[in-house]
């Protein structure tokens, strides 16, 4: 079973009162976690579920969580009983990895409840901190056998950052999740950095490639190679109607600037753009002809697809595709839409960054 969240905000509550449900662990493994309200709210389930006895392991990524934790956060964690680890821990020396960061967000909660999407833990992800005005996120629960992918990624990355007995990771894989009817297919899966096999990638060419009415799309960023844009420009000369919403309010400008450099040959082809006029959307979401959807933390650039260690959840003729595609339609109602007359209205100077942070973009 799944459930879909259209707000960061639902996604977090929903969370928490899985968590307080807990009987035997809670795996969190997150690109980004900041000290604050957000986090204060889980981490009191967290230390409490702990005095329980139920184990709690969590994971983050330094870069992510760069200035929003300090080591008064992780010893206040470990002394309640939390075991913690640090993806690519920050070293002042020239080290090539760090350009591969932990892009996932997964919580598992006693192998029987996984939740995943755009949604870090930070005060502006549920907007009690606004700085690029209203923060649009989405996420996704599963119930059911489907969690054991999210739980062998978690125990796959944590077993890779620390000295752990092999058996602990087999322990935990032979607990099976109980199985749940529902209807169509639910896939979890993984990106990374290290394989020739790009998955996330492949995953939403397929979507383009296959769509015969619409594509719809909302990405932070959208940073292409010639594939992608090949597939989107040839899709809408097709006749699918494919359209993407990106940030009014970009928290990087540079980002932006780059993205827009796509718009032209993509406007020229029939796609149509469309800005979140409210703030910036966050949520990485494809949807299909009211059959197939991908929901998790998989960004439209190069960062997501060629550098990062990422998930998402492939869904296959499930309800919950038509729930994404309206939660799609009401973003865009708020949306404004980019035509080739505004795009020739914009600034000079941010035209001019954007051919020329594109020269870099790949590492952006």
């Amino acid at each position: 079973n799944i459930e879909f969240y259209g707000e960061a905000r639902e996604a977090l509550a929903a969370q928490k009162e899985a968590m307080r449900e807990a009987k035997h662990f809670i795996f969190m493994e997150y690109h980004a976690i900041e000290d604050r309200e957000s986090f204060r709210e889980i981490k009191s389930v967290l230390l409490e579920k702990a005095k329980e006895g139920v184990e709690i392991r969590l994971f983050y990524d330094d870069v992510g969580s760069i200035g929003f934790i300090n080591p008064r956060f992780l010893r206040e964690l470990e002394e309640g009983g939390i075991r913690c680890r640090i993806f690519n821990p920050i070293v002042p020396v020239v080290n090539l990895f760090m350009n591969n960061r932990d892009h996932r967000k997964i919580t598992v909660i006693d192998g029987q409840v996984g939740y995943t999407g755009g949604v870090n833990i930070a005060d502006e992800y549920i907007n009690k901190r606004e700085r690029f005005g209203h923060w649009k996120d989405t996420a996704i629960r599963l119930d059911g056998s489907a969690v054991q992918t999210l739980k062998a990624l978690f125990l796959t990355m944590w077993s890779v950052t620390g000295v752990d007995d092999p058996a602990d990771m087999e322990r935990y894989l032979q607990e099976k999740p109980q199985k749940r009817d529902s209807q169509g297919f639910v896939l979890p899966y993984a990106n990374s950095p290290l394989t020739y096999h790009k998955v996330a990638e492949n995953v939403y060419l397929h979507l383009l490639n296959t769509s015969t009415n619409y594509v719809y799309i909302m990405t932070p960023y959208l940073i292409l190679d010639d594939e992608l844009v090949r597939a989107m420009t040839f899709a809408a000369r097709r006749g699918v109607d494919v359209r993407i919403i990106m940030p009014g309010i970009p928290d990087k400008q540079y980002a932006f600037d780059i993205a827009t450099t796509y718009f032209k040959v993509l406007l020229d082809a029939g796609v149509r753009i469309f800005r979140y006029t409210p703030g910036f959307v966050h949520a990485k979401v494809y949807v299909s002809d009211a059959k197939q959807a991908v929901v998790g933390t998989i960004n439209t650039d190069y960062r997501s697809l060629y550098q990062n260690f990422e998930d998402g959840v492939y869904l296959y003729k499930n309800l919950e595709v038509l729930k994404i595609a309206e939660a799609f339609e009401k973003t865009q109602a708020l949306s404004e839409e980019v035509t080739l007359e505004s795009l020739s209205k914009m600034p000079l100077v941010h035209r001019l960054s954007g051919y020329l942070f594109s020269l870099i973009g790949p590492l952006m």
